[in-house]
């Protein structure tokens, strides 16, 4: 037990390698590579590699403090999608296939053929972003604003309207975690983690040495959603109160420099280990504790195996 904690509690480097979980699989993120690992139907693993730009020979922009952090989050987001839709794809066994069209997907097919997929992951995307944004943001305005003509205090409104934001997130990331589909991702999740923190801790990359890592990352991309929804509470004691609409859309105009800063405070929060960046961590790690499970050897497998790629021949340019 204390050989466990030992090495969840040992970091001999802070990688700039990062993640997400797939469906039946991972995807990582290095320097120079990326890489994304399935576990096919017949219990192969199935790894593609392509070359990415992330770190010394990226655009200035992906770069700059405060200017890389939307567009980071925007084309990891792209990415992250068109990944995820790859790996729903190679789910699909010849039967599958041999299935018969509807009209409606014989029409999409006739009329994008190849680009089909892309075109799908556009709109998948767009559809997520504006349902996001009517539930997010949105609902919690509206919300707020009954319980000011209930008889709540005025100056309680943006309080009000982070509590509802914030139980509406946590709400449904526990409720989904309870889908076997979305347990079996969040799973894959707890196996990015932990492969990254076993690399991090200076251990040989095996299902055994990963196991004994812990499942939570200050980098993780749960922790960015929750800094956000922090930061939006405190900039919404100071937007305009009068007018429901006009509130909203100042609202979706600031979403850009909170996501900015918020990027800049997980930079910090994964380059340090202090007490203040153990403070700035603790509630995204707290919220890990839904959105990462116990991996099995199997999933801890396809972790090492898109992250064993993205490890750089020098290991001093994947150093904080």
């Amino acid at each position: 037990m204390n050989k466990i904690k030992e090495a969840q509690n040992e970091c001999k480097f802070k990688s700039k390698i990062g993640g997400q979980a797939l469906i039946e699989g991972v995807y990582m993120r290095g320097i120079d590579t990326a890489a994304m690992a399935c576990r096919l139907p017949n219990g192969e693993i199935d790894v593609e590699t392509w070359a990415v730009k992330n770190g010394k020979d990226a655009p200035w922009y992906r770069k700059a403090p405060f200017i890389r952090g939307c567009i980071n989050f925007f084309a990891s987001t792209i990415e992250g999608v068109r990944c995820t839709m790859k790996s729903a794809q190679k789910q699909i066994t010849e039967d599958d296939e041999e299935e018969e069209l509807s009209k409606f997907e014989q029409w999409l097919t006739y009329k994008f053929g190849e680009k089909l997929v892309p075109v799908i992951m556009i709109i998948s995307v767009v559809i997520a972003f504006a349902v996001s944004l009517v539930i997010f943001k949105g609902v919690p305005i509206g919300g707020a604003n009954l319980l000011v003509k209930l008889g709540m205090a005025e100056n309680i409104r943006p309080y009000a309207e982070g509590i509802i934001r914030l139980i509406l997130i946590i709400g449904y990331m526990y409720a989904i975690s309870f889908m076997p589909s979305i347990r079996d991702t969040f799973e894959y999740h707890g196996a990015e983690h932990k492969s990254i923190a076993c690399y991090e801790s200076g251990d040989s990359l095996t299902s055994e040495n990963v196991r004994k890592h812990r499942r939570f990352h200050p980098r993780c991309g749960t922790s960015f959603i929750l800094i956000v929804l922090i930061i939006s509470i405190i900039v919404g004691i100071f937007l305009p109160r009068t007018n429901m609409w006009l509130r909203f859309g100042v609202q979706m105009l600031c979403l850009v420099p909170e996501a900015s800063v918020a990027y800049e405070i997980i930079k910090i929060a994964g380059r340090f280990d202090n007490i203040l960046t153990k403070i700035i961590s603790a509630p995204g790690i707290w919220l890990q504790h839904i959105t990462t499970k116990e991996p099995d050897d199997k999933q801890i497998e396809c972790a090492i195996a898109a992250l064993t790629p993205c490890i750089p021949k020098d290991s001093e340019d994947d150093k904080w």
